[in-house]
């Protein structure tokens, strides 16, 4: 049996590949999959273009990106809206260990956290313990 690890209902994640590092996340059980706040966003040539854009994380601010399409997904946001988005397959950093996952890229600016960890992520992996953030962060002082 996989011993899975506890997470809280907000905890840091880096994706490397974007320069973004401790990076707020919310940890969502009722979302399916992942998705990161940008904006400008446009598919050209099987290339996703896109915009980091959030004020509170300096090294996200204007920065322009651009990396392969992994597939357009249909997506039901948490409004009850459908849309189609591009998503992108990615390395991401978490509670020190690297994983590859998939990334919905939408315009998440009236939300509260630039990304969203959903379940399938989550899976066989983590437990969430809704009661408690930044458990990564304290993992971290305890290794010191």
């Amino acid at each position: 049996m996989v011993k899975k690890r506890i997470i809280g209902r907000v905890e840091v994640i880096s994706i490397p590949i974007l320069e973004l590092y401790n990076l707020d996340a919310k940890i969502d059980t009722g979302a399916d999959s992942n998705a990161l706040h940008c904006d400008a966003i446009f598919v050209e040539n099987d290339i996703v273009h896109f915009t980091l854009v959030d004020e509170v994380h300096p090294t996200y601010n204007y920065k322009k990106m651009t990396l392969p399409l992994y597939k357009m997904k249909r997506i039901k946001s948490s409004n009850g809206k459908t849309e189609n988005r591009p998503s992108v397959r990615v390395k991401v950093n978490f509670f020190g260990k690297s994983y590859t996952t998939v990334i919905s890229l939408t315009n998440r600016s009236d939300m509260k956290y630039p990304m969203l960890i959903g379940r399938k992520f989550l899976a066989k992996k983590f437990l969430v313990d809704v009661s408690r953030e930044y458990l990564t962060q304290q993992t971290k002082e305890e290794k010191k």
